[in-house]
């Protein structure tokens, strides 16, 4: 099952370390994001990019969303470049950056 299902475990943003006064959370620290995502015959066992040591921005291998969609999708069997009509008849792509994560695939 391991070519065959993907798993994907992921964060739209990271957290601050230290909880604030306000309102006693977590601050979200929107240039960083985690992502865990496993099988689909993509190259597992690594990880890929790294973050300051607050975990507060990216030093290593900085990725977009759409990097990362755009790798998933291909493993499940749909093209990237594709396009589907907006809603006045205009094609438009399923992702405008489609770059994959190379050391995933």
């Amino acid at each position: 099952m391991q070519d065959d299902v993907v798993i994907i475990v992921w964060g739209e943003f990271g957290r601050t370390l230290r909880i604030n006064n306000n309102q006693g959370g977590r601050d979200h620290w929107a240039p960083v994001m985690s992502a865990l995502i496993a099988g689909g015959g993509l190259r597992m066992g690594q990880v890929v990019g790294a973050t300051d040591a607050r975990g507060e921005q990216a030093i290593e291998r900085r990725m977009s969303v759409p990097q990362v969609l755009s790798t998933i999708y291909r493993v499940l069997g749909i093209d990237p470049a594709w396009t589907f009509p907006n809603n006045i008849g205009r094609p438009t792509y399923i992702l405008e950056d489609r770059e994959v994560v190379r050391e995933l695939l």
